[in-house]
């Protein structure tokens, strides 16, 4: 069956009722039928039937052994830290999401677990930073903001020579056009927020794991910390999700025909998109992915003009996250990327020339229309 068929096939035939969307199981407890005898569900946080079909469908999606889902996507992060102990090393792509630098430095560090973050786009710099106690290797790729692509079976082959666990964050691309499971991947992390939920109106967090054993270890742990997902917004996912086919198509074509357009316009010195042929990972992403996705960082010649830039837009929306219909403009210096201190931002070229870019589903003359506004005025 084709990835579009499933995804809007969530939850249907799977109520005994007959409903074609999927109810929202409202209640935290489940009646037992008799003594020591159970209906699969007991309680919420351990398991309910709309989280339920939301985790299957994910799974079932990432071509993964379990899914699961989370309060949100830092949530889900917190829950995959706790596999680690006092001592362990990982490795992590070098320009992550600022909440996920964040949680490293400023809590797990606290708990002794050493992080050094790396260029994971450069196969020998992770071979290099590999330590006698590291014990992972977390990507994203594309990164955010600065949209690296990480050779994912390559990472996968390195992983496994020594004993890693491989970790990779799906959420720029999503399981339609980029499974890391099927390239040898252990986890798939989602800010589901974003392009899964895709429409700005729910916040989660969701995980995908190969293997039994693995699944059964870190089922226990999201039982044990409980940051899971309710009813109520696994529903929505669930909702969300059905249209993702559509949304991505049509937000990948609008992100390549903006990113041509960046490219000529002279306030922009430079645009990172993996769809641009001259992208560094161009090639790569064609071989580990269907399609680039929508997001794009761009540099804005003078820096000093940024704040009538977003002052200016009138389509496109100056605010944090991404991935819905509705297109966003963030600047990652002060809001995504803001915790991270600022030379080390500096390093990494997130500056204060640096915009991010998530493509909607307007049309894209609009789009267009109002960057050429805000750049202009």
């Amino acid at each position: 069956m084709k990835i579009s068929t499933k995804l809007a096939q969530i939850g249907n035939r799977q109520d005994p009722t007959g409903a074609i969307s999927f109810p929202i199981y409202h209640s935290a407890t489940f009646a037992h039928p008799g003594f020591e005898q159970s209906t699969g569900f007991d309680y919420s946080r351990t398991k309910n039937p709309t989280r339920q079909v939301l985790e299957n469908a994910i799974a079932d999606l990432e071509e993964g052994t379990r899914g699961y889902a989370f309060s949100s996507g830092m949530g889900a992060i917190t829950t995959i830290l706790a596999l680690f102990s006092q001592g362990d090393h990982l490795l992590v792509t070098e320009d992550p999401y600022g909440g996920t630098y964040r949680i490293l430095q400023e809590v797990f560090q606290d708990f002794g677990l050493e992080t050094s973050f790396v260029d994971t786009s450069d196969l020998e710099a992770i071979r290099k930073a590999i330590k006698p106690n590291t014990k992972s290797v977390f990507v994203e790729t594309p990164t955010n903001p600065l949209m690296k692509i990480a050779d994912l079976r390559g990472i996968s082959t390195i992983c496994q020579e020594n004993n890693l666990l491989h970790i990779v964050d799906n959420t720029f691309l999503t399981p339609y056009l980029q499974k890391p499971l099927t390239l040898g991947a252990d986890m798939v992390i989602h800010s589901g927020t974003k392009y899964l939920g895709g429409h700005n109106d729910v916040v989660s967090g969701l995980v995908v794991v190969k293997g039994e054993e693995l699944a059964a270890r870190f089922g226990r742990l999201q039982n044990t910390l409980g940051a899971t997902l309710g009813p109520q917004d696994s529903w929505l996912m669930i909702r969300g999700m059905k249209t993702l086919a559509l949304r991505m198509k049509a937000q990948e074509e609008n992100a390549h025909k903006i990113a041509q357009w960046l490219l000529n316009h002279p306030a922009i010195t430079k645009v990172y998109y993996p769809g641009l042929k001259d992208h560094p990972g161009n090639e790569l992403q064609l071989q580990q992915a269907k399609g680039f996705g929508a997001m794009i960082s761009f540099r804005v010649k003078d820096r000093e003009l940024i704040p009538k830039i977003l002052s200016s837009l009138k389509t496109i929306s100056y605010a944090e996250s991404l991935g819905g219909v509705e297109s966003l403009i963030t600047y990652p210096a002060t809001q995504t990327h803001g915790d991270i201190p600022e030379e080390v931002r500096e390093n990494l070229g997130v500056d204060r020339s640096l915009l991010r870019l998530s493509v909607g589903i307007e049309d894209v003359e609009d789009l267009i229309d109002d960057l050429e506004q805000a750049f202009n005025k």
